[in-house]
């Protein structure tokens, strides 16, 4: 909310309407994304990555939202049905599930612009006067009202939130802007291998985050036309925004932390290093990403489960957790865990040692169990003795598969048990 002027947001967002586009699979986390789309990822010990632009669209103002679903979303759609379903079309607000349906081809999405364009009678027939547009699988706490309020003051057709990073980390994954010295984008470039630095900051480009705000006739315009040009994939980063940069006002947002000014958090887990990673920043004494903020919670939802239990003080047999996140329904038995991530339900039995751990719902740990570094997926059970993350050329001859930067996955199907949704 911008200081000073709460009704002028207020307004903005209440004429504003938000798309998630949460359909893809994430090919960059493997076997993780086997059984559900990226968007479903479970972070932070009780979210999924979809709960972070959904609740910063609620806690915006932002209250009338579609989720565009389609690669293997049972697991998403569940969720959304189970922690978003609570809000009153007749009051004006509405988490809506917009699934692939072919409703204009008979195609299913064939792009993040053509997932939009499929949906342009539900989206007119809200008559919404901007249009934001958000990527469903980034992690980042951020307010839009302020976003669309300079959108409106710079009188933008488009307005592209955006990040400074090192070059080396948008080179080849993130889209990357060249902007004038008033702001507005002058070129955009999909996942160059060379990013451009920005002048007078070597070592930094400047990096879309996949949010964009759109006015509504704009929008409608440019998806008509992208969609009517056989050459283009249908992608905003690809085809329309670069497009639109040389005939219409599009603007950057840079993205900045209100406290100090400088880069705001925002991270993009789409590898298996990055999630391990992101996770980890949160058992610091200080991290990076504030979820105890009660000004901006992050909502999601939650089964209903007892207290997180912690058994057994013997001297060889104790039940310990040190700078670890340790969500509801878990049992630590007799074991040492550290700077580790537990999800609702993770039962570690006795005598085991996990440090630097992910482990997702309802995985149980074996007795006499070593785990170093690793992702551990939903429902798995690690059998008793088992050693992860130690030795990484035993783990791949196990099956386990192993980062270049020595985080290791396991998945039920590596450890020989039944897969598929869960």
């Amino acid at each position: 909310m911008t200081p000073g002027n709460p009704r002028f947001v207020s307004r903005l967002t209440r004429n504003t309407l938000a798309l998630v586009l949460a359909g893809g699979r994430g090919t960059r986390l493997y076997e993780l994304t086997n059984w559900r789309a990226k968007p479903a990822v479970h972070f932070g010990g009780k979210y999924r990555l979809i709960d972070f632009p959904l609740s910063n669209c609620v806690n915006s103002g932002i209250r009338r939202i579609g989720v565009l679903t389609q690669y293997k979303a049972h697991s998403l759609v569940r969720h959304l049905v189970r922690g978003w379903s609570h809000f009153k079309k007749e009051l004006g607000e509405f988490v809506e599930i917009l699934p692939a349906s072919q409703r204009y081809s008979d195609d299913w999405y064939q792009g993040t612009a053509d997932a939009v364009y499929q949906n342009l009678d539900i989206i007119r027939a809200e008559e919404p006067d901007y249009v934001l547009i958000l990527s469903g699988d980034h992690v980042y706490l951020m307010d839009y009202g302020p976003l669309l309020a300079a959108h409106v003051e710079r009188g933008a057709d488009v307005t592209i939130c955006c990040l400074e990073v090192p070059v080396e980390e948008a080179a080849g994954s993130l889209g990357v802007l060249e902007v004038d010295e008033s702001g507005r984008v002058v070129a955009f470039r999909e996942k160059p291998e060379q990013p451009p630095e920005l002048p007078g900051v070597p070592g930094k480009t400047l990096a879309s985050m996949g949010n964009y705000v759109f006015d509504a006739k704009i929008l409608f315009d440019c998806l008509i036309e992208d969609h009517a040009d056989p050459r283009s994939s249908h992608d905003f980063g690809k085809d329309v925004l670069p497009a639109l940069v040389e005939r219409a006002q599009v603007f950057a947002y840079p993205f900045r932390d209100p406290a100090s000014g400088g880069p705001a958090y925002w991270r993009d887990v789409g590898t298996l290093d990055a999630l391990w990673l992101a996770n980890m920043e949160l058992v610091e004494t200080v991290p990076p990403l504030n979820l105890y903020d009660p000004d901006w919670p992050v909502w999601t939802y939650a089964q209903q489960q007892p207290p997180a239990k912690f058994v057994f003080d013997d001297e060889l047999r104790r039940g310990l957790a040190l700078n670890s996140l340790v969500a509801d329904g878990c049992i630590i038995s007799g074991s040492l865990v550290r700077r580790s991530v537990l999800f609702g339900g993770v039962h570690v039995h006795s005598f085991c040692d996990i440090e630097g751990a992910v482990l997702m719902p309802e995985v149980e740990v074996g007795r006499h169990a070593r785990l170093r570094n690793v992702i551990v997926d939903k429902g798995c059970k690690i059998p008793e003795g088992l050693t992860v993350g130690f030795d990484h050329e035993r783990d791949r001859a196990a099956g386990f598969r192993v980062t270049a930067r020595g985080t290791v996955l396991v998945t039920r199907g590596m450890l020989g048990q039944p897969e598929g949704f869960r």
